[in-house]
């Protein structure tokens, strides 16, 4: 089980990494297909205590991991096209990161900022602030996830605004939080059987161009389904002035990698100003240099109201962030908070990584993402199931289907790449309904993307083989 020989013809020579360094090229090891006896093993025994809620892909269990390699407990490596969920934004492992964890641990493990202070709380903060679009005061709030981010943000819209409402985007995913779950609208199995939900959100359609809801194409639609919320839902459904505010994510992650066209996130941002509605931007998984620039609304030049981001913050560690206009903080002590929110050992982590993402490996990203475009429509090109291929940055999704006039998802034959790209060393996950994401460390080099196409080409080769001799 090795790579395929990369096609010659595409072959260059890998870029140098910001820090240096070059991961080892990995392939899977041995001639059976993983998983190994050690991995199955390891599958039994989680079955019988762990949650049967996780969704697990296929039986990899991971031993260690560096860079852009991981190696499961038999010994097979991989080239990881996921990042953890598109969390370990600088590699896995990278040394500095490690350093500064190590350093701060020896120093202080926790010392809850909810009641106290210490530095590298109040230090991360202030790069955040920094960092975010805008030069007006800013503030800071620190969480442990994406969806406790997304939690304050709400809490903290309906407080500054004494308005109850939300409107939120089909497609859309903030969290499995009841707030974060109340927004998100991307599977029914997220909220099946937990009802009744956090009432007062209303969801309209997003900018999917691929799929447009009203049959639209989008250089004539004059963003019709922004247009809808004004005319519509405003209209006919909830006041405007009791909308406290718009929730969006910049690209759509869970719901399929959808990537609205140039101006829609300016034009949300002038509906809602019209009526003093909040923008909140779910930057959980675009931002942190994901899309070729730090925010992924930083492509439409939108300033935010509040800002919830997480994920690749703090290079694996747990760590999330709500940051807002310092005119909405108002609350009071007390009023919200937590525990373990801005731990020391994940700030240290966090500030080393913004410094590396901003040395060089967002560069990396926007550059070796148009590659990795590129090289996705070359795919889209040769294979009949491949029926768009969208993105920005490091953050692309191939949408698979069965018919490319009806664009009917191809949501088997989606899971069935998956499962060969695993048997032959790479790792890449699904969204949406039908998507292949692709979501590598910001660190991939255009060697390992032609490692991965190689790959990607061959399992098309065998499902789409599969589904014609069936």
């Amino acid at each position: 089980m090795k790579f395929r020989t990369r096609i010659a013809k595409r072959a260059r020579r890998p870029a140098a990494l910001v820090n240096g360094r070059r991961p080892p090229r990995p392939a899977a090891s041995g001639r059976r297909r993983p998983p190994g006896p050690a991995a199955k093993a390891w599958v039994a025994r989680d079955r019988k205590v762990l949650s049967p809620s996780l969704t697990r892909s296929y039986p990899l269990v991971v031993a260690r991991a560096s860079g852009a390699t991981i190696t499961d407990v038999d010994g097979y490596r991989y080239l990881d096209f996921t990042s953890g969920i598109a969390v370990t934004s600088t590699g896995h492992c990278h040394p500095d990161v490690v350093d500064a964890i190590i350093r701060q641990a020896k120093l202080l493990i926790h010392m809850s900022g909810t009641d106290f202070y210490y530095p590298s709380e109040i230090r991360l903060a202030e790069q955040l602030v920094a960092l975010t679009p805008g030069r007006h005061a800013k503030q800071c709030f620190l969480a442990n996830s994406g969806t406790e981010a997304t939690e304050a943000a709400m809490k903290l819209a309906r407080y500054a605004t004494d308005r109850p409402y939300f409107i939120s985007f089909l497609g859309g995913f903030h969290g499995r939080t009841y707030g974060a779950m109340s927004l998100s609208a991307s599977k029914p199995v997220h909220k099946e059987g937990f009802g009744p939900l956090v009432p007062g959100v209303f969801h309209v359609p997003y900018a999917d161009c691929y799929r447009c809801s009203y049959g639209l194409k989008p250089d004539s639609c004059n963003f019709h389904c922004v247009r809808v919320i004004e005319e519509e839902l405003f209209a006919r459904t909830v006041p405007p002035e009791e909308v406290a505010a718009i929730v969006v994510e910049p690209i759509q992650g869970e719901g399929g990698y959808v990537v609205p066209p140039d101006g829609y996130l300016a034009a949300l941002k002038a509906l809602a100003g019209k009526y003093g509605i909040l923008l909140m931007v779910d930057e959980i998984q675009t931002g942190m240099g994901r899309t070729g620039r730090m925010w992924g609304c930083d492509h439409d030049g939108v300033v935010p109201d509040l800002m919830m981001t997480a994920k690749g913050i703090a290079s694996g560690l747990p760590l999330g962030a709500m940051i807002a206009d310092a005119r909405l903080m108002r609350w009071p002590a007390g009023a919200h908070a937590n525990t373990f929110g801005g731990n020391p050992i994940a700030c240290e982590a966090a500030l080393v990584t913004l410094r590396l993402l901003t040395d060089g490996l967002i560069e990396n990203a926007a550059a070796v993402g148009r590659y990795l475009l590129d090289r996705c429509r070359e795919l889209q090109a040769r294979h009949r199931l491949v029926g768009d291929v969208r993105g920005r940055g490091l953050m692309i999704g191939l949408d698979l289907v069965c018919d490319r006039d009806r664009k009917t998802p191809a949501v088997e034959e989606r899971n069935q790449v998956i499962q060969r790209c695993f048997e032959r060393g790479l790792l890449v996950l699904g969204c949406g309904r039908s998507v292949l994401r692709l979501a590598p460390p910001l660190i991939i080099t255009r060697r390992q993307v032609d490692d991965a196409v190689a790959v990607l080409d061959e399992a098309l080769n065998t499902v789409e083989r599969r589904a014609q001799a069936g």
